[in-house]
């Protein structure tokens, strides 16, 4: 039995966080409804698209999660939803949102339906207007510190980080509030923004504190790693290499494996201070990669790979996203947290499992994600306990939709 089993909790959802969200806790075990618009939802066509035209995120993001096709236009469908989100039972009545919709998709009037209900929204900022990675970033000043030291361009990041963290706190908070369920009998109307995800973030992290006391802002640093040592280098068969000397045994490890010892005293004469400090190591980074610079130019990736493996040095090289999945059979091929599986409509490619494993619970399989209302039958029979006939009704009227609908059943 998997750690979240007997669970139910009901997405609806679009985006990145609250999809994550959901997904993670179906990997745990528990039964996520994911409620869609019988035209598939906000991301049912978001890129990358397979050549079928099929999503390729989507498939990502709603992995081993059940799927209702519902009319959120009509009374009926909306009432349907408010029934699977209020539905009966001690392991039920849970909710993840970030398409929040007053009136009947909100916390006051759901929960008058059921008391105890839990409900976990996520918003833009925190006045509720609309905020992605993209425009969260900007606000808050990433894109002034990403990119080639010099460079007056903002650059943005490709990887939706906010959103990751974001969807993480949804999971935390929705146990945490079922937690408190639990021991004292009560809902809660848990909330919190993108933007404020962010922002706090970046106070944990000391660079709201950095901005108050210094006079410079940060400025760019290219590849280098901040604070400490780690940089990029090109070798001599033309790829390229990241090495970290954030830590003494880490910054040891490189000189030794680059014997570049010597060489490294006569820049810290230079420097005027040692570099055993990491605080030196990045305010004199120059001068230690101008070192360590003909060291790599000098030689192929394979010539010190296994060499720099073996002493267990903190390194890696720079691969596009195909070359990684291809080329480190460990990581992915090798590796249990993948599984080779088909994905309808889409293809053959590896799927990842939940990657935290619990020592007294079994971790589910990979698994894949449901086509648009592949669930919509089971749902109503087994969460609202309709009859054929009442499906059948709903079916007729376009309320709800399944890949599965047959009228034959419901004939009567």
């Amino acid at each position: 039995m998997s750690i979240l089993s007997g669970m139910r909790v009901v997405e609806g959802s679009a985006f990145v966080a609250v999809p994550l969200a959901g997904m993670q806790l179906a990997q745990m075990g528990a039964e996520v409804i994911r409620f869609d618009r019988l035209e598939g939802g906000l991301d049912s066509t978001r890129l990358p698209i397979a050549p079928s035209g099929h999503s390729m995120f989507w498939a990502g993001l709603n992995k081993g999660k059940k799927s209702v096709a519902v009319d959120m236009r009509s009374p009926e469908g909306r009432e349907l939803i408010t029934q699977i989100i209020t539905a009966e039972g001690d392991d039920a009545g849970m909710f993840i949102t970030n398409l929040r919709v007053r009136g009947w998709m909100d916390y006051e009037t759901l929960s008058q339906h059921r008391p105890d209900l839990i409900s976990v929204t996520l918003t833009g900022d925190r006045h509720g207007g609309p905020q992605v990675d993209y425009t969260v970033n900007p606000a808050l000043g990433i894109p002034s510190i990403t990119g080639p030291e010099g460079s007056q361009d903002p650059v943005a990041n490709a990887l939706p980080a906010w959103d990751c963290m974001a969807g993480n706190l949804v999971v935390s908070s929705l146990l945490a509030a079922e937690r408190h369920r639990l021991r004292k009998g009560v809902g809660q109307d848990v909330e919190f923004s993108l933007m404020d995800v962010a922002a706090s973030t970046i106070g944990h992290l000391g660079m709201i504190a950095e901005a108050t006391v210094q006079d410079e802002p940060r400025g760019k640093a290219g590849n280098a790693l901040y604070g400490a040592y780690g940089q990029d280098f090109v070798c001599a068969c033309g790829g390229r290499v990241m090495v970290i000397g954030l830590t003494h045994r880490q910054w040891c490890g490189l000189l030794k494996a680059t014997e570049t010892s010597e060489a490294m005293k006569a820049a810290e004469r230079r420097a005027g201070c040692s570099f055993d400090d990491e605080g030196n190591r990045w305010a004199h980074r120059s001068f230690i990669t101008d070192v360590l610079r003909p060291w790599f130019a000098a030689r192929r990736i394979d010539e010190f790979e296994n060499m720099f493996n073996a002493l267990s040095l903190t390194w890696s090289r720079f691969r596009t996203i195909k070359e990684a999945v291809h080329e480190n059979k460990d990581q992915f091929e090798k590796n249990p947290l993948f599984e080779k599986m088909m994905q309808p409509n889409i293809g053959e490619y590896l799927v990842p499992r939940h990657a935290v494993s619990f020592s007294g619970c079994d971790t589910l399989p990979a698994q894949i994600a449901p086509e648009l209302g592949a669930h919509t039958e089971e749902i109503l029979e087994t969460v609202l306990g309709m009859t054929t006939g009442e499906m059948g009704r709903l079916f007729d009227k376009g309320v709800v939709a399944s890949p599965n609908f047959s009228r034959c059943p419901y004939a009567a």
